[in-house]
């Protein structure tokens, strides 16, 4: 079996393994029409996922190196003339085709997952109920979809009935869905001070008035409500409990129960958006709608938890909402589409979606540490499984300048101010998202590249 020789190489582990197989192509250890090992295979020789294998393979494939045929493995293409990489022992990282390190769009570690669902999508093709997937779905999806969302939901709501779940395309699509159908055009709809830019975005889209509620560690200050609540009617509260973007706070079941009981007193309703629910680190705290379940649309997806486009998210409703659900879904979209709707329904019914979780949390984990490590020095808001960190900026940065900088040298990353509910000027602090790297090395270099600007003076630059 083929086994790759990387000592000379400093990069990350998919192009050094592609680089190797260049280079011991030209030198005639391979030659035309070899087979290369199995993902498995080398990844257990060389001790890394079988997604890194999967990677250099692509990208070894991109080089016309060689040839993947699906039943019959990856072999040698015929190489008339080879043309190595230049050495590049001396440099700290390969960034590949792009400059830039994109540590601002949350989603999960990519490496293992073409891996994983390559398998799964071979065997939706071949399974007994594949026709279903390619014709139109009822109100609401097929029932054996809905199912499957409500065996998703039951990690968190242990008594889902699949009747109660409505299949979105997407969480975004679920938050568009849930905010027509339950509110109307100049009503006032509530949200954390800073969050998810996605829903100021949506509510100004709808003509909804929105208002963030002052927030402290744990989220959303009760008091805070209740005060707006006396001023004004609230139509509805969107709120994200577990690993709230960007702050990563997690409410107490307390402040949880004291949300719900202002939900009831003020007669609106929440929308619970739980798409970070995966990531808590205490899994027996219930989700805020479970404190008011007649009053509380609980909304997920597996866009964070297993694939950015595997755009299925789902709704859980009291019955008195869901024909108001269902013909919202109907007049935006139509239905999601059913054959993605079967492929999550896969992942989700052969216990896929449990391992890949442990992958994610796993992984997060690390690159969490290596976050605490660089950034010792600096005030970090974040959690053991979060996909990001809010850092706090030391004077006399601002957000805008540190994010324009950070972008300047090479690194993507939000400023606080684009999470405002209500513009209010300038903030210090900054989102970072840990998993869209690669590989931990190249997290590690993107970090050091911002902690080296966070100690250098912002006046040498503007």
């Amino acid at each position: 079996m083929w086994v790759p020789q990387l000592s000379e190489f400093s990069q990350p582990m998919y192009l050094s393994i592609a680089d190797a197989l260049a280079r011991d192509i030209s030198n005639g250890v391979l030659n035309e029409g070899d087979r290369l090992p199995t993902l498995r295979e080398l990844a257990t020789t060389l001790n890394v996922t079988p997604g890194t294998i999967s990677r250099a393979y692509s990208e070894a494939q991109r080089r016309r190196l060689v040839q993947g045929e699906v039943g019959r493995g990856t072999y040698v293409l015929n190489q008339q003339q080879l043309e190595l990489p230049a050495s590049n022992s001396a440099a700290p990282l390969n960034l590949g085709q792009s400059e830039l390190l994109d540590l601002s769009i949350i989603k999960p570690y990519s490496e293992t997952l073409e891996y994983w669902l390559r398998d799964a999508l071979v065997g939706m093709a071949k399974s007994t109920d594949f026709a279903r997937a390619l014709d139109y779905a009822p109100d609401g999806g097929h029932p054996a979809h809905r199912e499957a969302g409500a065996q998703w939901l039951r990690h968190s709501l242990p008594d889902a009935q699949w009747q109660q779940v409505v299949i979105t395309a997407g969480a975004q699509h679920g938050l568009m869905v849930a905010m027509s159908a339950l509110t109307n055009a100049g009503d006032l709809v509530l949200c954390e001070a800073l969050c998810y830019p996605g829903i100021i975005s949506l509510a100004h889209g709808l003509e909804r008035r929105l208002r963030g509620v002052p927030m402290d560690d744990e989220g959303i200050i009760p008091e805070a409500l209740r005060e707006l609540c006396q001023r004004e009617k609230p139509a509805m509260l969107v709120c994200v409990a577990t690993c709230q973007n960007p702050t990563a706070a997690i409410m107490s079941q307390k402040r949880r129960a004291q949300i719900a009981a202002l939900a009831e007193e003020f007669d609106f309703i929440i929308l619970d958006d739980d798409i970070y629910g995966f990531l808590a680190t205490d899994p027996s705290i219930k989700p805020l709608s479970a404190f008011a379940p007649d009053r509380s649309v609980y909304l997920t997806s597996l866009s964070k938890s297993i694939m950015p486009a595997l755009r299925i998210g789902y709704l859980y409703s009291p019955p008195k909402l869901l024909s108001r659900l269902t013909s919202m879904v109907r007049s935006s979209v139509w239905m999601p589409s059913p054959l993605t709707a079967q492929l999550a329904s896969n992942v989700i019914t052969q216990g896929l979606d449990k391992k890949l979780i442990r992958i994610q949390r796993n992984e997060a984990a690390g690159r969490q540490a290596i976050a605490q490590e660089i950034f010792a020095n600096v005030e970090l808001k974040t959690q053991p499984y979060s996909y990001h960190v809010w850092l706090t900026l030391p004077e006399p940065w601002t957000s805008d300048e540190f994010a324009m900088l950070a972008r300047a040298n090479g690194v993507l990353v939000l400023s606080g101010t684009q999470f405002q509910a209500e513009r209010s000027g300038n903030t210090r602090c900054v989102r970072l998202v840990l998993m869209s790297p690669t590989s931990q090395d190249e997290l590690r270099f993107a970090l050091t590249k911002l902690a080296s600007l966070i100690d250098s003076d912002p006046r040498r630059y503007y």
